[in-house]
């Protein structure tokens, strides 16, 4: 059982409330334009208690950091089971796009373009990308040994090519928050059977 915060909140439920705002401010205004006294007045709370708690805005960021970047990566790798399959790829979207839909600014937290270039939130940052990039080549290794290609330029070109374009349908899809989960699923697997891949 954790330990009592404040007003009978438990230390982890006033936590997550906080990571819940946090991830919101941060998505929507990028690490450079949210301050930790924004962050306590959305949350109903102190300053000094998110100081308490995450001990400085980098270790708040950090926090939201590993909250979304565990949801992403723990989604991506529950949708590989058609890897390497023509399927693999709207697999994949889906289970981003599920995963944003329950946290709307998952992924404008984690692929910052404005975040500082080195130190503890850079850091916590690349762990998750390069895993989601990971998973990633591997599924356009799968489906290029799938066709009988070895060449590993045509992988490293894949997998570029792949890692661009889940961003820029993650940028647009933020930029147009009327299209719901369903939508973007069905218009990527128009897009991905059009292209000859879906």
């Amino acid at each position: 059982m954790g330990k009592a915060g404040t007003k009978g909140v438990s230390r982890a439920d006033r936590e997550r409330q906080i990571i819940d705002v946090a991830v919101e401010e941060f998505g929507r205004n990028g690490y450079a334009g949210v301050s930790v006294a924004a962050v306590a007045l959305r949350a109903g709370i102190s300053k000094p208690l998110i100081y308490t708690y995450f001990d400085s805005k980098d270790g708040l960021y950090v926090a939201c950091v590993h909250h979304v970047g565990a949801l992403l990566v723990d989604s991506v790798a529950a949708a590989r089971s058609r890897s390497g399959s023509t399927g693999h790829a709207v697999d994949t979207l889906t289970a981003l796009f599920t995963a944003v839909e329950h946290c709307r600014y998952a992924w404008s937290v984690l692929y910052d373009p404005a975040l500082p270039p080195a130190g503890e939130t850079r850091e916590a940052v690349n762990l998750y990308r390069e895993r989601l990039a990971a998973m990633g080549a591997a599924g356009a290794a799968q489906l290029l040994a799938g066709a009988g290609d070895d060449d590993p330029l045509d992988h490293e070109l894949l997998n570029h090519v792949w890692q661009h374009a889940v961003t820029a349908v993650m940028r647009w899809w933020f930029e147009h928050p009327d299209q719901s989960t369903a939508q973007m699923m069905a218009r990527c697997a128009r897009l991905l059977t059009a292209l000859g891949t879906g």
